[in-house]
């Protein structure tokens, strides 16, 4: 009998989380894709409806803080913390007090740090019971975003933990600054996917569908979820070669690395290690998630952390692919691989 969930994802709502800093572009996004019908069926959170500027969407006014677009979208204003706003609308629609929806978009401030957010999607046992983390994005401003990111350690944030990454107003910015800043997000988070978008029109589906959960069980998601050799080629890359451009002084405190175990691991024994790091290191780890071959189990395993919260690891359908390695991603802050591999290696040391 195995000692870990099957993969229940399919039964909670995906939840989305957009992120960016002040000026990037959110706002413009997600005024453009409310419009699209094919965001039917999806509820989208926002802090306030003047902010996005929906009054040419409104279809019908649900309740006070709910409205029907002409899209079939379903928007909602977050009404005081955000995990009552997300239990009181999981109360609502199962009880179809609200129109029908099957996924959520999450729009952050500007200026948010996006770990409490994403703590309390991956280990609140009453948001995790109806709601899964799907996947971050957030959108850069090709104008201004190489400064952002070196004046502001949010923004510098906000793009590491992306799953994809949205380069906006490249239609205005110089070819030379937007090429600038996309070698410094590939630097900062090689394992997202870049996109280029302009007055927010971009395919509504890049929104949804980063996160490991595949419901057909092929495991395409999982590798881009993970993208471990993203991260290995830019450990290479860094050994190897310098950088020619310059770094910000908080670009220069957060990188990120994949650890590659070859043979199946001990649960007991890497659930130990894995807690000591939390427990040492958890203020530095920005995101962990990593997909496992455990002893004893012939389907992977998925982990997935932020700082010292981490959901509980659950199994996938299948493997996504005939390596049967472990894979470990880590992106930190002022943490290096090096003395995440010693770590490793001085538990070796105690068996």
């Amino acid at each position: 009998m195995s000692l870990f969930d099957r993969d229940k994802s399919a039964e909670r709502l995906p939840v989305a989380l957009i992120t960016g800093f002040l000026g990037s572009g959110k706002t413009t996004l997600l005024n453009r894709v409310l419009g699209d019908s094919r965001m039917a069926r999806s509820l989208v959170l926002v802090n306030e409806f003047g902010e996005v500027g929906l009054d040419h969407l409104f279809m019908e006014q649900v309740g006070g803080d709910m409205v029907l677009l002409q899209s079939g979208c379903v928007c909602c204003t977050i009404q005081g913390d955000l995990d009552r706003t997300l239990r009181d609308i999981a109360r609502r629609r199962a009880a179809a007090e609200t129109p029908p929806f099957d996924r959520v978009l999450l729009e952050t401030t500007g200026l948010a740090d996006p770990a409490p957010i994403l703590q309390l999607l991956l280990n609140h046992p009453m948001i995790s019971h109806d709601y899964r983390l799907d996947g971050v994005v957030t959108t850069v401003d090709a104008v201004n975003g190489t400064r952002q990111l070196d004046e502001h350690t949010e923004a510098v944030k906000q793009a590491a933990v992306a799953d994809r990454l949205l380069i906006s107003k490249t239609d205005i910015a110089d070819i030379a600054s937007s090429s600038r800043l996309r070698a410094r997000l590939e630097e900062l988070n090689p394992g997202a996917a870049l996109y280029e978008i302009v007055q927010g029109d971009i395919d509504p589906a890049l929104l949804f569908d980063s996160g490991p959960f595949d419901p057909a069980g092929k495991g395409d998601k999982v590798q881009a979820w993970l993208n471990a050799e993203a991260h290995d080629h830019a450990h290479r890359h860094g050994d190897h070669e310098p950088h020619h451009h310059d770094r910000s002084r908080h670009n220069e405190h957060i990188g990120s690395f994949c650890l590659t175990f070859e043979e199946p691991l001990d649960w007991d024994f890497f659930n130990r290690w894995l807690m000591a790091v939390r427990a040492s290191w958890g203020d530095r780890l920005l995101r962990v998630k990593g997909v496992l071959n455990v002893a004893g189990e012939s389907q992977p395993l998925v982990i997935h952390g932020v700082h010292r919260t981490f959901h509980p690891p659950t199994l996938l359908a299948r493997w996504p692919d005939t390596d049967r390695r472990s894979r470990l991603v880590f992106i930190t802050r002022d943490l290096d691989r090096a003395s995440v591999e010693e770590s490793w290696k001085q538990m070796m040391e105690e068996v």
